[in-house]
């Protein structure tokens, strides 16, 4: 239980990370 809710979490942050770059620096993603 404890680990899929580590995984779920680390997941959320990297989606989280991932988004805030693209927003910030889209020139990166054309």
């Amino acid at each position: 239980m404890s680990i899929l809710f580590l995984v779920s979490g680390i997941v959320a942050l990297v989606l989280f990370i991932y988004l805030f770059i693209a927003l910030f620096k889209p020139e990166k993603f054309q």
